[in-house]
């Protein structure tokens, strides 16, 4: 991808701490390559972020959005990253808009924002987005094998784990364990993301059922690492312990970077409510070098 001057410009958000570079695709020009996308999310030498949301037209809703994992791989949705393209779409793209429809590679969602002032370093929302049904489908996921998606062994590291496996617009792996804050996560969630099960790799969570109504989570995100927050990890650890009888809808997840609340429907339609915070605008030259 060929430098432009005098910039592509961009929009920088969190949601929990897990970051997203927004860029709008009539501003590259051309689809971005990998080596592009990890030189932008690069912590250290480009803007660093979790990922890139790409602002794309669409035929089946109001506005689309590709979604890019740090190592240039593209991911079907993501509950953080809708929320963060929410509120861009929500201050400027069609500002003053608080209800809109969003396609995903993952699905169409339905996205309801309410502004709330203004966090620690910009513009603060509360969104509300429609992730669509969990499906309890190998196929969904995809995951190999026979039966069901639901405490099934996986050996690994090791050690032999029991899995509760989920897709809500893209594939999940629920470790259910007592303690969320000691879970070896960073040692068997990249294990886990790349095993065998999964030919399409898979995001982890290692997730501690609480009383009234709450979960505890870590999570190791697929194409990203250790997370602090993730919407998607959320719908699904939800999902997972709804569907399993050990909590209620609607839940609250808990993970490092703060709470998402979850509503799940007797047949498992999903919703997910929580912040998203612009934290800056700017501009970037790059030269794609693949």
């Amino acid at each position: 991808m060929a430098k432009r001057s005098p910039g592509i410009p961009f929009v920088k958000g969190h949601g929990l701490g897990n970051d997203y570079i927004v860029f709008a695709a009539s501003d590259l020009g051309s689809p971005p390559r990998p080596s592009w996308i990890r030189a932008v999310c690069d912590r250290n030498r480009g803007i660093g972020s979790d990922g890139i949301l790409l602002a794309v037209p669409s035929r089946r809703a109001d506005f689309g959005v590709r979604i890019f994992n740090p190592d240039g791989s593209e991911a079907e949705k993501s509950g953080n990253g809708l929320r963060i393209f929410a509120q861009y779409v929500f201050r400027h793209v069609a500002p003053g808009r608080r209800s809109f429809r969003v396609e995903t590679k993952g699905g169409i969602v339905r996205a309801e924002v309410t502004p709330k002032g203004r966090g620690k370093l910009g513009p603060l929302v509360d969104v509300v987005v429609d992730m669509g049904k969990a499906v309890f489908e190998r196929a969904a996921l995809p995951m190999k094998g026979t039966g069901t998606t639901f405490h099934v062994p996986i050996r690994v590291g090791g050690k032999t784990l029991r899995a509760n496996c989920v897709s809500v617009g893209n594939p999940h792996c629920v470790i259910p364990v007592r303690s969320a804050a000691t879970a070896p996560v960073r040692t068997l969630g990249p294990l886990l993301e790349r095993h065998p099960m999964f030919p399409r790799r898979v995001n982890v969570q290692f997730a501690e059922p609480r009383p009234y109504h709450r979960a505890r989570i870590e999570i190791w995100e697929r194409g990203a690492g250790y997370t602090l927050a993730s919407g998607t990890s959320a719908c699904a650890v939800a999902a997972t312990f709804v569907r399993d009888g050990v909590l209620k809808s609607p839940v609250t997840v808990e993970s490092p970077g703060g709470s998402l609340v979850v509503w799940v429907s007797p047949d498992y339609d999903l919703r997910l409510r929580g912040p998203a915070e612009e934290t800056f605008t700017g501009k970037i030259q790059i030269s794609d070098t693949d």
